[in-house]
């Protein structure tokens, strides 16, 4: 299938040029069950599983008899710390533990693909110049871009980690959230409905997947 192309649009707003979208990287299968499993994946991965709670033998108090074995009427006690007591240790409570998942890198990478191409295909894909203003940081003209081209309420911005001009004009805006090129990942692509690159990530990241295509092949 032939590479599609998307416009380039500069600071101003106005069409400086277009990039093609190879069909390799841009228009693959989107595989939804896949998705789901890198998503969920890495969801689980960012939990911190440090959750505890104190068991009969972590809780203060004394290790005596509340009261003595026979002649009270009550049932036996061993130790205030038992589970049936108030401030007592807790039964098969939760403890630390780990919730990464093992996710092989090419399903990891499929699915970067299949949701981005998803996002490609739908239109919602993006490439600008520059977020900047004559090589100064501008947070109005920004705005003013992305109103222009991403008219969605959740925009993903995909930055080179040496353009400080961009990352400085969008990095206080509340709907926008801003990666580098080689952080993009599946689930950020999920959670945002259009996706701006500047043309410098744009081109670092295709750069990127393709160099890998010609590793494994």
């Amino acid at each position: 299938m032939a590479n599609a192309t998307v416009d380039v649009i500069d600071a101003k707003g106005k069409k400086s040029g277009s990039v093609e979208l190879p069909a390799s990287i841009f228009d693959v299968q989107t595989n939804v069950p896949l998705i789901h499993q890198v998503v969920t994946a890495q969801l689980a991965a960012a939990r911190q599983g440090t959750h505890k709670v104190k068991g009969r033998g972590e809780v203060s108090g004394s290790g005596t008899k509340p009261f003595k074995q026979k002649g009270t009427g009550r049932a036996r006690q061993g130790s205030i710390r038992m589970p049936q007591h108030r401030g007592g240790g807790i039964v098969h409570g939760p403890v630390p533990r780990d919730y990464s998942q093992r996710t092989p890198k090419k399903m990891i990478a499929a699915a970067l693909l299949g949701v981005i191409s998803d996002r490609a295909r739908g239109e919602r894909l993006h490439v600008v110049e520059s977020f900047g203003l004559a090589e100064v940081p501008s947070t109005k003209t920004a705005i003013a871009l992305l109103t222009q081209v991403a008219t969605s309420k959740n925009v993903l911005v995909v930055l080179e980690r040496s353009d400080e001009v961009s990352a400085k004009s969008v990095r206080n805006l509340g709907n926008v959230h801003v990666l580098f090129a080689d952080q993009l990942n599946a689930y950020d692509v999920v959670v945002s409905d259009d996706i701006v690159f500047t043309k410098g990530a744009f081109e670092s990241f295709v750069a990127s997947k393709s160099n890998k295509e010609e590793a494994s092949a």
